[in-house]
């Protein structure tokens, strides 16, 4: 799972589609960019894996899809 760094900026993915859709969790900036993938566990415990839906996006956030269980 991606996970938010203490010592750097985060931004809030947000899950547009799949098992967590309208979810958002909050995901480390690298390199200056939101992540391209990041892993949420759902409820029951399994991961679902997301990517970056738009390669150019602004702001605090950024809008990521399902792709699939992990």
């Amino acid at each position: 799972m991606t996970k938010p760094s203490a010592d750097g900026p985060t931004i809030a993915a947000n899950l547009v589609n799949g098992r967590l859709e309208g979810g958002s969790v909050e995901a480390a900036v690298v390199q200056g960019r939101p992540p391209s993938i990041v892993e949420v566990q759902a409820g029951d415990g399994t991961m679902c894996r997301y990517c970056l839906d738009e390669w150019e996006q602004g702001g605090p956030s950024a809008r990521y899809s399902f792709l699939y269980r992990v």
